[in-house]
């Protein structure tokens, strides 16, 4: 009697083939709408850009933008054809720095609006001029001065990035 339980319980019927196949089926299908997004996705990214052509990625190029405009200490700010240190102009505009005043310069612009600012330079480089806000940090203070426009060029060339601050109308 217990044989007889046993050998109704491992017989085996098999009627699982359809199901595997459609298993497959559906596991080919996910792996080429995940592909096909893939390849839209990397087309369409407003960050992508041509390295070789322009000598720099946009991406390294805008990240290269944003610490050279923290880099207050070689900042400079051009004027009616001269370039003057950031540090410089603050101090002869009245506004004397203190022991352990830093200035600051960040750009103040959206990243979708940095990234459609940043355009291509004829001959290989980049191009990006946006809004920056420069401020005065004292003590747990923040005291902002205004906004300048800060241009920041790529040159395929040379392979050197320079940030530039403008006063208004110049």
């Amino acid at each position: 009697m217990l044989r007889g339980d046993m050998s109704e319980h491992t017989k085996t019927t098999s009627h699982g083939g359809a199901g595997r196949a459609l298993l497959w089926l559906a596991i080919l299908l996910t792996l080429a709408l995940l592909g096909f997004v893939t390849a839209t996705a990397v087309r369409n990214n407003p960050i992508y850009s041509d390295r070789e052509a322009n000598g720099i990625s946009k991406y390294k190029f805008i990240e290269a933008c944003k610490e050279l405009a923290h880099d207050t200490e070689n900042l400079a700010v051009g004027a009616a054809g001269q370039s003057i240190p950031l540090k410089t102009l603050i101090e002869q505009s009245g506004a004397p720095l203190k022991a352990g005043d830093s200035i600051h310069a960040d750009l103040d612009a959206e990243p979708a609006q940095i990234i459609k600012a940043t355009q291509t330079v004829e001959g290989g480089g980049w191009t990006l001029t946006a809004p920056a806000t420069v401020a005065v940090h004292s003590a747990g203070r923040e005291n902002t001065l205004g906004q300048l426009p800060l241009q920041c060029a790529h040159d395929k060339a040379t392979g050197k990035t320079t940030a530039q601050l403008s006063l208004p109308g110049q």
